[in-house]
């Protein structure tokens, strides 16, 4: 009786011992996969961040290209008004 005692506590032991591993596998597991999809929603949100200021840039250097092409044109306008001022101006000296 006691042989069989022993033989049923040590299946019992074996079992439990099984039982708690593959909790703790499971447990792991579910951690494991939890922990990458945060990893995903940050990299998302960091994608979204990303693009937002590649927008921004853009956004920016369309106004800064826009900027430079006003004031070319201004610059032209106010070297016209300057050729004009001179070809009016009888005070010019047309050799020089």
């Amino acid at each position: 009786m006691t042989l069989a005692v022993n033989t049923t506590l040590i299946v019992v032991l074996i079992v439990i011992a099984v039982v708690v591993i593959a909790a703790l596998l499971f447990f792991a597991r579910k951690r494991r996969e939890q922990k990458l999809e945060e990893r995903r929603d940050e990299a998302g949100e960091h994608r979204d961040e990303a693009q937002t200021r590649t927008r921004r840039a853009e956004q920016a250097r369309l106004q800064a290209e826009e900027q430079a092409d006003r004031a070319r044109k201004e610059q032209e306008g106010a070297q016209a008004a300057e050729e004009r001022a001179r070809e009016v101006d009888p005070d010019v000296d047309e050799s020089s």
